[in-house]
């Protein structure tokens, strides 16, 4: 049985989105699934759009999020190099294998000769194709203009994994360069090349690239090649669901949601669920059920819709999967500064206290802040608040009063504090919604907190004390 062998082949022309990891990570599964080769591939020839230190950018992301690759730039393989601007030697070989066949030619056009060619086709309400123009007798290629593929129009049947059985006509056969006039081949002419001499069984790629597949039958053909296994696919579309993904939209670099916390296996789950499902109400998946349940034949045609919230929410499951300790050392430098005053038995206790609701790492300082450092009195804090608004100062310095008596008395204990706070909502006739507020405010300056009693047992006594105090102060300005 023939060796699956997947690539994930980037063009080095910035920073890697949410539709590239996805077609690296489904790359990624089937090469695993099968005990196959994934190979990473830089599409460099494109030198004008090329932004420097984007290699390195790509190769820290697969890496980032686990997508380890068995063959590709920096580690080698059997058929290297894995960058198309050291291939040119090759393609020039296949492109002269064509001129002598009869499929290929010199372009003798100027560009703005091919100008006037569309132009007229457009006058003429016709769509434009090249081929209509193609010369009688081409010079000879000597590699300063650029070189044309002779098409050989005809209709096509092909089968995608994901669209399924697909058909075209011969109008969209054309006559599309090979390579350019600056000795660089096209897209559409290497990515060919390098995956029948890389050995590429399946190809994933973007549904942008789906009206070019009968010209590429076209040229497997005119090559004796046996085209690889296709998969197309769908579009990631913004939050509104109209138009695809793009960086107005709040997507970011991979690399910045690493660095903001985001857990690797949460971006892999997330982005593994943009388009496909394993047929159940499953939301969150583990790497290794990915690896069990994955198909290319559970792949959505339609578009994917990007939702950060569930993004949030999907980091915020695998973060409260974690134990304390690994959550401990994976937060290790998202603490705010103020907490390296404090011994590691204190963080981990604070943090036990927010782990159910942090979100993603970036905002362990925000979630956690108060532990370690006396906030200053926000008084739109109370005058903000729903209830506590309508509320006379008198009577919240009165309720504040009976807090501090009480708590005074306290051991401390999450279980004493626990039995207190309750008493206090009887003798003051007062709601959690008002009382707890009132407490949690001046004791923490932040609109919520986890439980309140356990937060006031990690505070301790003196500091809860003094900071009602401070509050009281406030209320009496």
């Amino acid at each position: 049985m023939k060796t699956v062998r997947t690539r994930f082949a980037p063009s080095p022309t910035g920073f890697l989105h949410v539709g590239g990891i996805r077609t690296a990570l489904f790359a990624w599964l089937v090469a695993r699934q099968n005990h196959g080769k994934f190979i990473l591939r830089f599409e460099d020839t494109d030198k004008k759009r090329e932004v420097e230190g984007a290699r390195q950018h790509l190769i820290d992301s697969l890496k980032q999020l686990g997508l380890d690759y068995d063959e590709g730039p920096d580690v080698g393989g059997p058929f290297a190099p894995y960058t198309q601007s050291e291939r040119l030697d090759s393609y020039k070989q296949w492109a002269q294998k064509l001129i002598d066949s009869g499929r290929a030619y010199a372009d003798p056009y100027s560009a703005e000769e091919v100008q006037a060619f569309r132009e007229q086709a457009q006058a003429a309400k016709q769509p434009f194709l090249y081929r209509n123009h193609r010369p009688e007798q081409p010079p000879a290629w000597d590699g300063s203009q650029p070189l044309r593929f002779k098409s050989d129009p005809k209709p096509y049947k092909w089968h995608d994994e994901v669209m399924g059985d697909l058909h075209s006509g011969p109008e969209v056969i054309d006559d599309f360069i090979l390579i350019k006039s600056d000795g660089y081949p096209t897209y559409n002419f290497a990515h060919i090349i390098d995956d029948a001499e890389m050995e590429v069984s399946h190809i994933m790629r973007g549904q942008e690239f789906l009206a070019s597949i009968p010209n590429y039958l076209n040229l497997y053909e005119a090559l004796g090649l046996e085209p690889p296994v296709m998969a197309t696919m769908p579009h990631i579309l913004g939050p509104d669901g109209k138009k695809k993904l793009s960086k107005r939209d709040g997507a970011k670099d991979v690399l910045d949601y690493i660095r903001d916390g985001y857990l690797p296996d949460a971006l892999v789950s997330f982005i593994a669920t943009l388009g496909w499902n394993d047929g159940t109400e499953q939301e969150v998946f583990s790497r290794q059920e990915l690896l069990d349940k994955f198909s290319l034949s559970r792949v959505q045609k339609s578009g994917a819709h990007f939702d950060e919230r569930r993004l949030l929410w999907v980091n915020g499951h695998f973060i409260r999967e974690l134990s304390l300790d690994e959550l401990y050392k994976k937060v290790a430098d998202y603490w705010p500064p103020e907490a390296q005053d404090h011994d590691d038995a204190y963080k981990k206790q604070a943090l036990g206290l927010v782990q159910e609701r942090l979100k993603y790492f970036a905002e362990l300082p925000e979630l956690t802040g108060f532990f370690f450092t006396d906030l200053p009195v926000n008084a739109e804090l109370i005058s903000g608040h729903k209830q506590l608004k309508k509320l006379a100062a008198a009577d919240l310095k009165a309720w504040l009063e009976q807090t501090k008596t009480s708590l005074a008395d306290s051991d401390f204990s999450a279980v004493d504090l626990g039995k207190r706070l309750n008493e206090l909502l009887e003798q003051t006739g007062q709601k959690p919604a008002v009382l707890f507020s009132l407490i949690r405010i001046a004791t923490t300056q932040s609109p919520a907190s986890p439980g309140l009693a356990e937060t006031l047992a990690i505070l301790g006594k003196e500091r809860s004390l003094r900071r009602l105090d401070v509050q009281l102060s406030a209320l009496a300005d």
